[in-house]
């Protein structure tokens, strides 16, 4: 079960994680849904590219940029990994890939995601998320909604509170 558009849902994907000793140009991508890590989307991109059911993961020390912008915008998922709760470099990755590279498929959160996270993964451009599986998906749910109003501007919410607020003459 994974959180999609603020609804638990079930998972359809499969996330292909290389073993020790595997290479990504020569391990085997299984047939139906999968995400790939990065490494093998570079490696085996001309066969890839031509299945539908293919999605790309970046571990959080890789660059959105390595993915093309023919990639960006065919991918029907692309994951960002989160290896530990407190390393937040997921956070950029998934502004730049909404932002910059104008990505509008489904961006998915995955590895160490925590409830106390999804509020501000939804800001950036999250909008599906792989809760850690040893946690309460109904209790992360609730955490998509824990505040009412926003002061800064960001993916979700492109002006300002200053911006969207009138006020009276003093």
């Amino acid at each position: 079960m994974i959180i999609k558009n603020k609804t638990i849902v079930e998972d359809g994907w499969c996330v292909l994680r290389l073993a020790d000793g595997q290479e990504p140009d020569s391990v085997t991508v299984p047939s139906g849904p999968v995400i790939v890590p990065l490494a093998v989307w570079l490696a085996q991109r001309e066969t890839l590219k031509a299945r539908i059911d293919v999605g790309v993961w970046l571990a959080s020390s890789e660059r959105p940029e390595a993915l093309g912008a023919d990639d960006v915008a065919k991918l029907p998922v692309i994951a960002v990994d989160f290896p530990k709760f407190a390393d937040g470099r997921g956070y950029t990755i998934a502004y730049l890939l909404r932002e910059r590279s104008g990505f509008k498929g489904e961006l998915r959160a995955i590895g160490d995601v925590l409830r106390d996270q999804l509020y501000y993964m939804q800001r950036v451009g999250f909008d599906a998320f792989a809760v850690r599986q040893d946690k309460d998906i109904n209790d992360a749910l609730k955490a998509l909604s824990d505040f009412s109003e926003n002061y800064q501007a960001s993916v979700d919410q492109p002006q300002p509170l200053f911006r969207r607020v009138s006020r009276g003459a003093a």
